[in-house]
């Protein structure tokens, strides 16, 4: 089989080596999903990407989705890099800026502002449903978080395609101070099929919100920027009524803990859905044997 385009991307970022990296393959025609996976194990991102033809009629191009674990039906990081780079290699043409994404969560609008590196990408995540945590949760999550749910509302587990508890905290220093038992967090997830545990303060400020999101089940201890969870968190924001104090948009920051320090554009539109965005840097680009 001959060598296929690759791409390694870091998303939510202007700058090579901050923001959260992607892997992906340009061309998936012929990997089954033994070799996807394996694949994206191997490369030991928060996911790795592959492109392949549409097969739903107003699609521009497909996307498979996989963690080291496991494949997801959406995520933020890896829709809005997996657009840039179809983009960037020429796969793509937007239409008035822009594009449709096939996704195991269905069919997605992508937006697209300007050009070449100056290039921004909103995508529209699923729209989110949620529920809040019952007694036994709640203890579960207290103790992942070494109690820093003890004092705040309700966590919610939010399905915008993967399923992410979200949970509150007092202040911006409450979730950078954290420090999860990240052996108890994996097992609690595993226990209620989430992918992870999204922890958020609102800062009064600019970036707006601050996020750590981890997700040690799938062999990622803290997610250095999460594009799935701040959409999740953006649409509690807004059931909350707090958006129209923060802006919309607003920008989120996140993965300055795990010296990434990435910036994510989350707005809510008129039909209450949530867009997540921003810039994308290629750092590296190759050929793939697998």
């Amino acid at each position: 089989m001959p060598p296929r385009p690759f791409l390694q991307l870091d998303v939510f970022t202007d700058r090579a080596g901050a923001g959260n990296a992607l892997a992906v393959v340009l061309d998936g025609h012929g990997l089954d999903d033994g070799a996807m996976q394996r694949f994206a194990t191997w490369t030991n991102l928060s996911e790795t990407t592959f492109l392949l033809p549409p097969t739903e009629t107003g699609a521009d191009y497909r996307v498979r989705i996989f963690t080291p674990r496991q494949e997801l039906p959406f995520a933020g990081h890896p829709s809005v890099g997996s657009a840039f780079a179809a983009l960037d290699a020429g796969l793509v043409v937007p239409r008035d800026g822009r594009l449709v994404q096939q996704c195991a969560a269905g069919l997605l609008p992508v937006r697209i502002d300007g050009e070449g590196t100056s290039r921004r990408v909103h995508v529209r995540a699923p729209r989110a449903s949620w529920r809040d945590a019952d007694a036994a949760e709640r203890e579960g999550l207290r103790i992942a978080l070494a109690d820093a749910v003890a004092d705040v509302g309700t966590p919610r587990l939010v399905d915008n395609g993967p399923l992410w508890w979200c949970v509150a905290t007092r202040d911006e220093d409450a979730v950078r101070g954290l420090v999860p038992d990240l052996a108890a967090m994996a097992a609690f997830t595993l226990g209620n099929a989430a992918v992870g545990v999204a922890v958020y303060a609102v800062t009064g400020g600019d970036p707006a919100v601050v996020v750590r999101a981890f997700c040690p089940a799938d062999g990622i201890p803290e997610d250095p920027v999460t594009g799935s969870a701040n959409a999740a968190i953006g649409a509690l924001l807004a059931a909350d009524g707090v958006l129209a104090g923060l802006g919309n948009p607003y920008r989120a920051s996140q993965g300055r803990e795990v010296g990434r320090d990435g910036v994510v554009e989350v707005g809510i539109d008129a039909d209450g859905e949530a867009w997540i965005g921003g810039r994308c840097v290629v750092a590296i680009r190759g050929t793939l044997d697998w």
